[in-house]
């Protein structure tokens, strides 16, 4: 019998609902540590981009209009995915160099994380909204809303716990998301996006590319139709550009410094504020 030829996954962009290969053709040779493994990702380009962010714009009223029991509904059916595609995860993470216990650990967490954000979607609002005082004849009222259309880095090292980690207090907060993965290892984001995909999560909430953060963080960075960026990082260079670009068009920059994910600051509902609105209204009271 002739030996069976090995189908290698092709490893697309994942942009309203749909898997994409990049509209450039162009691909990124990975392999993993040992070189014997020899994957193609698709290298992402400024359209790319931009077909992205008109998904997730296309989808922000939607996704935040929905009751926040129901975002949490989704987050919870998510886990519930992730944890079913437990061994698919583990083979990318340790082709990805980690050890077996530690990959283990981080899809434990991982699915744990989302289940805890899952549990914040209908709570954080009564945590961080109030009535205020104020002496007139008015009920004042303040309470947080969605930002919008958020542009991400994903953590360069810790590509399942980390890209959870950013995903969840995004999405949980009703708004939409466009998230560059890790450059070094890619393998983790793609599948996850399969996950999403079975999920209910609606088309746009979730745009995943892949490909050099050198050439996609300046258009995160200036365009015009993203109101909030979040860079995963300590290079400063790239801080100062983030930063510097953000203040064109007033987009909140928030930056995430290298760290352990797997540690309890990384997760809590100040995270999910850090890509919130603080909305307050002026009601008059009846003579």
């Amino acid at each position: 019998m002739n030996k069976r030829i090995n189908i290698q996954k092709t490893y697309k962009l994942y942009i309203d609902g749909k898997f994409h290969r990049t509209e450039s053709a162009r691909y990124i040779k990975w392999q993993d540590s040992k070189e014997t493994t020899l994957v193609n990702v698709c290298r992402s380009s400024r359209k790319d981009f931009r077909n992205a962010v008109v998904a997730a714009r296309n989808a922000v009223n939607g996704w935040s209009s929905r009751t926040a029991y129901n975002r949490g509904q989704i987050l919870y059916r998510i886990a519930e995915i992730l944890e079913g595609r437990r061994e698919q995860f583990m083979a990318e993470l340790t082709l990805q160099g980690s050890a077996k216990k530690q990959a283990e650990k981080e899809i434990d967490q991982s699915v744990d994380r989302l289940i805890y954000y899952s549990g914040w979607a209908d709570k954080y609002m009564q945590i961080f909204s109030r009535v205020n005082p104020v002496a007139m004849p008015y009920f004042n009222f303040s309470y947080p809303e969605a930002t919008g259309v958020v542009a991400a880095t994903a953590p360069e090292e810790s590509s399942l716990l980390g890209l959870v980690s950013i995903i969840a207090p995004i999405i949980v907060g009703g708004n939409t998301l466009v998230i560059l993965a890790s450059e070094s290892r890619p393998l983790c984001s793609i599948t996850f996006a399969e996950v999403l995909h079975t999920s209910d999560v609606p088309g746009g909430v979730m745009n995943i590319l892949t490909g050099y953060r050198s050439e996609l963080l300046e258009h995160f960075s200036t365009h015009m139709d993203v109101n909030a960026i979040l860079y995963c990082g300590s290079d400063q260079e790239e801080i100062r550009l983030v930063e510097s670009n953000s203040a064109l068009n007033v987009k909140r920059p928030v930056v995430y410094p290298d760290q352990d994910w797997s540690k309890e600051k990384a997760q809590g509902p100040y995270h999910i504020m850090k890509t919130q609105e603080i909305k307050t209204i002026w009601h008059p009271i009846g003579v």
